[in-house]
């Protein structure tokens, strides 16, 4: 099943409203999307980022993949992710991962298997935390109750959101209005998205551990290791990070801290499929939990194949555009806060073509 075809698409749309979190703020929306298709007709996608940094990796590595077999994904992800060549982690692996994804969604079609099935198949239904709670321009505290208050609403029974933009005594304030607003019995997170010290993150903490936090994400820079030991030893809150480590030999230096309860790898950054999930099995040898981050229509199937996946990351419409939704599929939650796989051959997600036509890249 020789590789015919490799391309990669890129799409950009805008925010209804511009938000922020505690380090950046977002006006638009961005997507790589990488199709592949084998002599013998059948088609893969993959999602990854669209940066500047990474597109011409991807073109070159689309280049290189022609005519190799697409069943051969560790191979292709070795040639992809040579060191000497290419360089380590960032651009190269997020230039690689859509590639692999897309080489994952052939290979479980090809088997006529749902790709959580193909790959592990734990579980037909994924809890799912529902990400917001974004700063944004004249957004008051009883907008925000009302916003966490909705997802609950729509069946979710857990929630995170943004802390690190404001002053601590205004986050504190922040976390114990949505904490009243959603009740005792629904999950809260915070994520601060680096922007501590480490010696802020552990006073942060402290103000707020009264409130029942289930974990608190990336309080610091991804590569202060150092902080994150600091932070670990002096609160009660499970620390949650990885969105930004690539490859799984930096979620090895990671977990050696001895911090971290909760691995967050994303698979359109930091290597795809195939070190996912040797993410995932690292994670489980040391007793530890995975939660993906990113996009619900590509983490569900791998959080599904997984026994220490406790949740994909749900964004509620960040994915629509002015056109339309990105993704065909309606991922609804259920009464229990989980959303069920897709029993299809592949990866589980088609893409709206007719809304993505009408995007500029």
């Amino acid at each position: 099943m020789k590789i015919r075809s490799a391309e990669a698409r890129y799409y950009r749309w805008p925010r209804p409203v511009p938000v922020s979190n505690g380090t950046h703020t977002w006006t638009d929306m961005q997507m790589g999307v990488v199709t592949i298709t084998s002599d013998d007709g059948l088609t893969g996608i993959g999602i990854g980022s669209g940066s500047p940094g990474e597109r011409q990796f991807r073109e070159e590595f689309c280049t290189r993949i022609l005519g190799m077999d697409a069943t051969l994904t560790e191979l292709i992800w070795a040639m992809l992710s040579d060191s000497k060549m290419y360089g380590r982690r960032g651009f190269e692996t997020a230039a690689l991962s859509p590639i692999d994804m897309a080489l994952w969604d052939i290979k479980a079609k090809r088997a006529g298997l749902p790709l959580h099935r193909l790959i592990g198949g734990y579980r037909d239904r994924v809890p799912i935390y529902i990400a917001g709670g974004y700063y944004s321009p004249d957004k008051s505290l009883r907008d925000l109750q009302a916003e966490m208050v909705a997802y609950v609403e729509k069946g979710a029974k857990a929630v995170k959101m943004k802390v690190g933009r404001v002053s601590q005594a205004e986050d504190a304030a922040r976390v114990e209005a949505v904490r009243a607003a959603i009740g005792p019995d629904v999950k809260l997170m915070i994520d601060a998205n680096c922007a501590y010290r480490a010696y802020e993150a552990v006073q942060f903490a402290r103000r707020i551990e009264a409130f029942d936090i289930s974990w608190f994400e990336e309080p610091v820079a991804p590569e202060d290791y150092a902080g994150f030991s600091r932070i670990g030893m002096q609160t009660s809150i499970p620390i949650a990070a990885g969105e930004q480590e690539y490859r799984v030999h930096g979620f090895r230096d990671l977990i050696a801290t001895g911090a971290i309860g909760i691995i967050q790898p994303d698979a359109r950054w930091m290597g795809g499929v195939t070190e996912f999930m040797k993410v995932a099995a690292l994670a489980q040898a040391r007793g530890l939990t995975v939660a993906a981050h990113g996009p619900q229509h590509i983490h569900l199937p791998l959080i599904g194949a997984i026994p220490n996946g406790i949740y994909a990351e749900y964004y509620d419409g960040d994915f629509d555009t002015p056109n339309g939704p990105i993704f065909e599929e309606e991922l609804s939650i259920d009464a229990d806060g989980e959303v069920a796989l897709s029993k299809a051959p592949g990866a589980g997600y088609a893409l709206n073509e007719k809304a993505l036509a009408k995007l500029s890249s």
